[in-house]
């Protein structure tokens, strides 16, 4: 925790750096048992993709060396992550975060997701967004196909 400071404000960096480019405000730094393994910045400006953001790209990109679960990581973000990007933190196994600027210090500036948090923490039919679950009974035998394909992978591999 002691190289907190540093890795922040290397995020901040690349975020100033990427706004110098013509992007977003946003940097991230992904560090594992204190060694950065990964930096990224946001880059919908350009790919046009709206998950281009630099947690995200942090993310996708450490995963291609350490693997799917990135336990152990701590991301370092020169902004609050946006839903989106905190719930990849913890799908992937994101030990901790740790961010520079606020949603509240976003928010004069547009660079707020402080809305989309009180969306999501709505009831699901209570959001803006219409979702509408349409069951399938095909689901469940699918489910137990790849439950069994992963108890048979583990025990070819030992990992039982």
């Amino acid at each position: 925790m002691h190289n907190d400071e540093y890795y922040l404000n290397r995020a901040v960096e690349l975020a100033a750096r990427n706004v110098a480019e013509g992007g977003r405000p946003f940097g991230a730094v992904l560090v594992k048992n204190d060694q950065v393994q990964v930096e990224a910045v946001n880059s919908i400006h350009l790919s046009q993709d709206p998950t281009a953001h630099a947690e995200m790209l942090a993310i996708r990109s450490a995963s291609q060396q350490l693997g799917a679960r990135l336990d152990g990581c701590v991301i370092y973000a020169s902004g609050q992550p946006c839903p989106m990007c905190l719930s990849a933190m913890y799908l992937c196994g994101i030990s901790r975060v740790v961010y520079a600027a606020s949603n509240e210090q976003g928010e004069p500036f547009g660079l707020s997701t402080a809305a989309i948090y009180r969306q999501m923490a709505l009831p699901l039919g209570d959001q803006a967004l219409p979702v509408q679950h349409l069951g399938r009974p095909a689901m469940v035998g699918i489910y137990r196909d790849w439950q069994a394909r992963q108890v048979q992978q583990a025990r070819d591999t030992g990992c039982e």
